[in-house]
């Protein structure tokens, strides 16, 4: 068992950015399943491990140089 500050499950995050991504983006953000919106953004959402692993989406949402719209645990 953990302590009250960690997280045993990983929590599930949606990453929202602004442009088309192709489907083949999935497989580089880590299986995370990817949609696009009719408002020409793009989500990702899935498990996230810890807060390492999201700030490891967040820079290759950096690298990939989209803007990032939003991001929200759900």
């Amino acid at each position: 068992m953990g302590t009250p500050f960690q997280r045993v499950d990983p929590s599930v995050y949606e990453i929202r950015v602004d442009g088309r991504l192709d489907e083949h983006w999935a497989a580089w953000f880590g299986g995370l399943v990817l949609t696009q919106g009719d408002d020409g953004t793009s989500t990702l959402v899935g498990p996230v491990a810890d807060q390492a692993e999201l700030h490891g989406l967040l820079t290759r949402v950096r690298d990939l140089g989209v803007t990032l719209v939003s991001v929200r645990r759900i």
